[in-house]
């Protein structure tokens, strides 16, 4: 209705500058004098039924229109004439945005030109090509947070909720929230999270000058709640993935009466190695890492090859819960199982793959008629005791897990690196082929 305005002007000129395709919507014919919309009719149909006084100023305004884009030097026209499939020509389609006539001709339009005469520019590529189109500050708290190696400062970026009646740790379709109150359980979306050490405090600030004081304290959480460990002067080292994990290992170790020397949260580095090392001129046997659900640095494993420290090995095994000899359903889980493949030892942790993996603890005892065993191999029937080691809250029997779950043995890439150096022979051709299955079971690379 009102021609070729200066803003349409300079969208021209970016489009033809960038050699982009378009189509032109000759919009508000429903402005015409006398005009009866109809828009689930085909727009030309449409323009046909129209009184000859709406379709003269129809055919008025489509020519002024024509010169003004002549003006520009681009050739334009309607889309059902005989010039529309000239390369040379740009399409226009009659529309009415208020009323929705034409609206279905230009969407028409537009899917049967990228069907055939852009088909090969618009094909999927396996290859990204991507062009960043706004960088913007987003607003958040900050974050601070004790990691394995120091205090980590962040910025909260999603604070994410599951469903009414859904569980946090189950994989659910997460509202997002701005703000989130009261004591309830929420996943927190930040940058440079990996390191960061669960079971000690989080410090939430919107202040810059308290960011370094917040610093500090983060620092000191984790030499606090170390220190405050009462330790032997011989004994194992243990290294766990939380606090949480590690009190319940090293209550674990006190029921066995085995004595810890030193302990530790976060991946096992040569620092670790070279503390346990010094068992090597006291107790021999001492001289080793307990470590639990926490990788084994590199540089540790040459240099505690090199030493003659080991870490903890953990057998394969599958298991299956003997649903008329369940003694004790909550830590200790007590029952007899029947053992499918692999080898049953103590210490071995346990967790049940098809309900998430969730972790049930650590066996501290393996007994065959009523007498304690190293170990129970396949075929064989044992009763278990598994402790709680993880940390967290105990598990149920019949609530989290049943008979019908079979369980298997908590193996980690590091603990097959130890068996393949350490233990190789001890594992049999089918304990090997059971590690594999695991290892796709487990998901471990």
């Amino acid at each position: 209705m009102h021609g070729l305005e200066p803003q349409t002007i300079e969208s021209l000129k970016l489009l033809i500058k960038g050699k982009t395709p378009f189509v032109v919507a000759l919009n508000k014919i429903d402005c015409l004098y006398l005009y009866e919309s109809n828009p689930q009719k085909d727009v030309y149909e449409l323009l046909k039924s129209q009184k000859p006084r709406v379709q003269s100023e129809f055919k008025e305004r489509v020519e002024k229109i024509v010169v003004e884009f002549a003006e520009q030097g681009i050739n334009v026209t309607l889309s059902n004439s005989k010039n529309a499939s000239d390369p040379d020509y740009v399409c226009m389609v009659p529309t009415s945005a208020k009323q929705g006539d034409g609206i279905g001709n230009l969407m028409a339009f537009i899917v049967n030109q990228t069907q055939t005469k852009y088909a090969e520019k618009l094909a999927y590529s396996e290859e990204l090509d991507a062009t960043v189109m706004e960088v913007k500050q987003i607003p958040g708290d900050v974050l601070v947070l004790t990691g394995t190696d120091g205090a980590i400062v962040t910025q909260v970026r999603e604070l994410l909720m599951p469903k009414p009646l859904k569980e946090m740790r189950v994989k659910n379709d997460y509202v997002h929230y701005k703000e989130v109150k009261g004591a309830r359980g929420v996943k927190v979306l930040a940058k440079n999270l990996e390191k960061v050490l669960a079971g000690l405090p989080v410090y939430i600030t919107d202040r810059e000058d308290e960011i370094d004081y917040l610093r500090q304290e983060a620092d000191n959480q984790l030499a606090n709640a170390l220190h405050a460990i009462k330790k032997k002067p011989e004994g194992v080292y243990v290294q766990a993935s939380t606090l949480g994990s590690l009190e319940a290992l090293l209550d674990f170790l006190k029921s066995q009466k085995i004595p810890y020397s030193n302990v530790n949260i976060g991946p096992v580095h040569k620092k670790d190695v070279q503390k346990a090392s010094a068992m090597k001129e006291h107790k021999p046997e001492y001289a080793c890492i307990l470590a639990f659900d926490v990788k084994i640095e590199r540089e540790a494993q040459i240099f505690a090859d090199h030493e003659g420290v080991k870490h903890l090995a953990i057998f394969p095994c599958k298991l299956r819960v003997l649903p008329n000899h369940v003694y004790n359903t909550r830590n200790p889980i007590v029952f007899g199982v029947s053992v499918e493949a692999g080898q049953v030892k103590r210490g071995t942790p346990i967790c049940v793959p098809s309900k998430e993996g969730i972790l049930l603890g650590t066996i501290s005892s393996v007994q065959r008629n009523n007498e304690e065993v190293p170990l129970a191999k396949q075929g064989e029937e044992c009763c278990i005791k598994i402790e709680n080691t993880t940390g967290e809250a105990p598990r149920l029997y019949g609530r989290h897990f049943t008979h019908e779950d079979p369980l298997v043995s908590k193996i980690t890439r590091e603990s097959i690196d130890v068996c393949k150096t350490y233990f190789r022979d001890d594992l049999t051709k089918a304990d090997w082929q059971l590690v594999v299955q695991l290892k796709k079971l487990l998901d471990i690379m």
